[in-house]
């Protein structure tokens, strides 16, 4: 079994990760990149994509990076998402990036962006390791 289909059999147990359409499309030591296409289920009521639908994307992006074929399990202490514009595109794009992996921490950065290249929001995570969870 390879990496990609690793991390999309024990991810597909995220079940608000797959209602809400999130695909795992890419993974490897120190890269994530998750998908959502959007529907009309994303949208607020001003029609643009609602910004939990985006935090959510991260969120289950920076799980993945943290997580994954690692000797330990990792749970989020803080996240903060800054909006930086209204997509118009119809999928929207999460890539991780490890800013640091600590004996006790780790620091991501999560960008999103659209199908059309637009920067939509820059998220970052501090996660803590714990004790490996079977």
């Amino acid at each position: 079994m390879n990496t990609l289909e690793e991390a999309r059999s024990i991810f597909y147990e995220d079940k608000y990760a797959r209602l809400s359409g999130i695909e795992i499309d890419e993974v490897s030591e120190d890269h994530v990149r998750c998908s959502m296409k959007i529907t009309d289920n994303h949208r607020n009521a001003y029609g643009g994509i609602m910004g939990g639908c985006i935090y959510t994307l991260a969120d289950f992006a920076f799980a993945i990076a943290s997580n994954f074929r690692k000797d330990r399990s990792t749970v989020s202490l803080v996240g903060q998402a800054s909006f930086l514009s209204m997509s118009k595109g119809s999928i929207l794009y999460a890539d991780t990036r490890l800013i640091k992996d600590g004996k006790t921490n780790c620091f991501y950065e999560i960008m999103i962006s659209d199908d059309l290249g637009r920067d939509i929001a820059e998220v970052t995570f501090t996660g803590a390791h714990i004790e490996k969870r079977l």
